[in-house]
This record gives structure tokens, C-alpha cells and sequence, in this order.
């Protein structure tokens, strides 16, 4: 009988020290690392830009729709940005008061907020600060110029807040937001 605990004991301390590192990785919400759950760090954007589930009060408080639904076949897509010009245009990164606004085409056609960005042109940025921007202890990606959106180098970070992300609340591209007519959304 004392063989057998002992060779338990023995099994069981690597599965602990495997749930104690995944813990530690995001695992124990059943999320991968870098997902935010519920209540998580983003709980106060959430809660700051709950008014914005209705775009209409998000074109009220002076945010525009930027570009179409941006999409990258393979690895999802980031929605419909809507940017505040005013928030955008300065060096000031305030986690309740996004610069842009992420929403997705519904199949009924409406408009559904699925996250946020927080964007900080590179010059003006690096003007004034020695290292790139972080929030929520991320650290911006680099858009060099050309791009896309045909606009000057910048700094990004997405924050998916009203849908969930499974590859990260702060990856630059969700798989499960969709881009009607786009390659691979057949919705």
C-alpha cells in the first residue's frame, strides 16, 4: 500500500506543477495566455464603452468610419473601425477613452461592437518618448508607412472587449469576426 502512495505522490507532482503553469499562462479560464477574462483588466473599457454597443451613440461622440472591414484571409479579420479624429490626432493613451471603435456586420446587417484600438502616430509618439506605447501591459505593433490604410506610420493595439478573441484580447486579428463577402466569409 505504501509503494502505491508513494508512486502516486510521485505521478501527481508533475500534473500539479503543469496546472500551476497553466494557470499562470491564462489556461485555468480554459482561455490561451493573453486572453482577458470576463472581469480581466478590461473589464473598465468595457464597462466605459458599453454606450458604443449602438453606433449611433458612437457617431454621436465624434467617431467615424474609417476604411471598410478590414479582413486577412487566414487569419480573420479586424472589423469596421470607427475613429475619433480628435483622440487619434494627439500623443494621450487613456484606457476608457479608445481612439477607435471595432464593429462587425451582423447577418441581420446590423452593426455589433466587437472591441477597441488604441492608435498613436509614430512621430509624434516618439517626439516625446524613448520607448513605444504599451497599455495593460502590452506593448503597441509598429504600422510603418506605406500601408493599407494609406496613413502615416503608427502605433496599435487591439483590445477585443465584446468578442472574445481565441488567439488573444490583444491579437490584431479575430478569427471569429467576420467581413461579409469577403475571402473565406460566406455570410
Amino acid at each position: 500500500m505504501r509503494r502505491r502512495t508513494r508512486w502516486a505522490a510521485a505521478a501527481a507532482i508533475p500534473l500539479v506543477a503543469a496546472a500551476i503553469a497553466l494557470a499562470a499562462a491564462g489556461g485555468a479560464t480554459g482561455a490561451p495566455a493573453g486572453v482577458d477574462p470576463l472581469g480581466g483588466p478590461l473589464q473598465q473599457v468595457r464597462d466605459a464603452t458599453d454606450r458604443y454597443h449602438n453606433v449611433e451613440r458612437a457617431i454621436d461622440a465624434g467617431y467615424v468610419q474609417f476604411f471598410g472591414c478590414v479582413h486577412e484571409p487566414l487569419a480573420g479579420s479586424m472589423g469596421i473601425h470607427f475613429v475619433n479624429a480628435s483622440l487619434a490626432g494627439d500623443t494621450s493613451l487613456e484606457p476608457t477613452t479608445p481612439e477607435a471603435l471595432i464593429y462587425e456586420v451582423k447577418p441581420n446587417g446590423q452593426l455589433a461592437l466587437v472591441g477597441v484600438e488604441y492608435i498613436v502616430f509614430q512621430q509624434a509618439w516618439d517626439a516625446q518618448n524613448a520607448a513605444p506605447p504599451s497599455l495593460f501591459g502590452q506593448t503597441f505593433t509598429l504600422i510603418p508607412s506605406p500601408n493599407r490604410f494609406g496613413i502615416d506610420p503608427l502605433y496599435e493595439l487591439h483590445a477585443w472587449t465584446a468578442k472574445p478573441n481565441p488567439t488573444g484580447s490583444f491579437k490584431d486579428w479575430n478569427p471569429e469576426v467576420l467581413c461579409p463577402a469577403t475571402e473565406g466569409h460566406v455570410h
